[in-house]
C-alpha cells in the first residue's frame, strides 16, 4: 500500500489548524481509503497557540507528527527542510493558513499515480490587492525573460511530490534555497492544476509588501544570473559614456579656454573619470558577489527543538 505524507508548514496558525486537520481525515476516509498516511505539523516558533492545539491532535493521533523549530528561521528554510521529515512515496504540501483547499490532494494525486513527478497547484483567481498582483505579474515577467529555467506563475509550492523529486532536491546544501526556482530546474515530469485560493484564517496576512520584495529579490537572485550581467555591462556603457565626455570637455578646454571658468574642466573630468572607473569596478565586484554567493558558506537551515510522535516510526523524539 502507497504512503502519502502531508507536510504542513506552520507560523502562528491557531485558527486553522483543527479545520485542516478534520478536512484531511475526510479526505483520507472518503477519496484516498486505499493509501496510507501520515500529517506533519512543521512549526517555525509561532507565537499563539498553534503548537498547544498541535500537540493536542498528536495525543489523540498518532498518524500526526510534529516538528517544532527553536526559532523562526523563515519561510523557505522551513518549508525546505519539511521534505526531510518525509517517510510516504510522495509529499503533499499544504501550508497552515487554509488559503489552499486540500481537497484539492485527489485531483493531485491522480496526476502522480498517471506519471507526474511533480504536481503543483496554481492560483487562477485570488484576492491579493490590485497593487500586490500587478507587482506579482511584473515578477514573474522578469524571471520568464531574465530567468535560465521558466517559473510557474502563481505557484507557492501546494502540490504533490514524488519520493525521487524530494531525495534529489534533499542533496541541494543552500541554507535558505528558493522553492520555486528549485521546482523549475529539478522538477521532474511537471503537471499543473489551476485552483481559486481563499482568503487565509489567520486573518492579517504574514506577507506584506516588504516581505513579499524580499522573496522577489531572492528568486530573481537565486534564478537569473542575467541581472547581475546587466548591471556590469550598464556600469561599462556608462563609464565609456563618461570617459566619452571628459575627453569632450578636455580637448573644448584645449581649443575653447575661456569657456570653463578656472578649475570647472579639471573637476568635470575628474568626476567623470573617476565615476566611470567606480561604475565599472562596482560591476566586476558584483560578479565576485555572484561567485560568492553560489559558494556561501554552509550552517544548518533549522535547528529542532522537539519532535513528536517519531518514536512510533524508530526515531528518536
Amino acid at each position: 500500500m502507497k504512503k502519502i505524507s502531508v507536510i504542513i508548514p506552520c507560523y502562528n496558525e491557531e485558527n486553522s489548524i483543527e479545520e485542516l486537520y478534520n478536512r484531511i481525515l475526510d479526505i483520507f476516509q472518503l477519496s484516498l481509503p486505499q493509501y496510507e498516511f501520515e500529517i506533519i505539523f512543521v512549526d517555525d516558533y509561532s507565537r499563539d497557540t498553534t503548537r498547544v492545539k498541535i500537540r493536542k491532535i498528536c495525543e489523540i493521533d498518532t498518524r500526526v507528527k510534529a516538528v517544532f523549530n527553536v526559532k523562526n528561521f523563515g519561510f523557505h528554510r522551513n518549508v525546505f527542510e519539511s521534505f526531510k521529515y518525509v517517510s510516504g512515496d510522495c509529499a503533499f504540501l499544504i501550508f497552515g493558513d487554509l488559503q489552499d483547499p486540500p481537497e484539492m490532494l485527489p485531483d493531485f494525486i491522480k496526476m502522480w499515480e498517471k506519471g507526474s513527478k511533480c504536481v503543483v497547484g496554481q492560483r487562477k483567481k485570488t484576492e491579493e490587492k490590485f497593487f500586490i498582483r500587478q507587482c506579482r505579474k511584473l515578477y514573474y515577467f522578469l524571471i520568464n525573460q531574465l530567468g535560465e529555467k521558466k517559473q510557474v506563475q502563481f505557484m507557492n509550492g501546494f502540490g504533490v511530490y514524488d519520493r525521487s523529486f524530494i531525495d534529489a532536491i534533499l542533496q541541494i546544501d543552500e541554507v535558505s534555497p528558493y522553492f520555486k526556482a528549485v521546482i523549475s530546474e529539478y522538477g521532474m515530469d511537471l503537471s499543473v492544476l489551476q485552483y481559486e485560493q481563499s482568503i487565509g484564517r489567520r486573518g492579517r496576512s504574514n506577507f506584506n509588501f516588504w516581505r513579499n520584495y524580499d522573496f522577489a529579490m531572492h528568486g530573481l537572485t537565486s534564478s537569473t544570473k542575467l541581472l547581475m550581467r546587466a548591471s556590469t555591462l550598464l556600469g561599462i556603457f556608462v563609464a565609456f559614456i563618461c570617459m566619452l565626455f571628459a575627453i569632450f570637455v578636455f580637448v573644448r578646454k584645449i581649443f575653447f579656454w575661456e569657456s570653463y571658468p578656472l578649475g570647472t574642466a579639471s573637476l568635470t573630468i575628474g568626476v567623470f573619470f573617476l565615476g566611470s572607473v567606480q561604475l565599472f569596478f562596482i560591476g566586476v565586484l558584483g560578479e565576485y558577489i555572484l561567485n560568492i554567493n553560489e559558494r556561501i558558506v554552509k550552517k544548518p537551515r533549522v535547528i529542532v527543538e522537539e519532535k513528536i510522535n517519531f518514536e512510533s516510526f524508530g526515531e528518536k523524539n
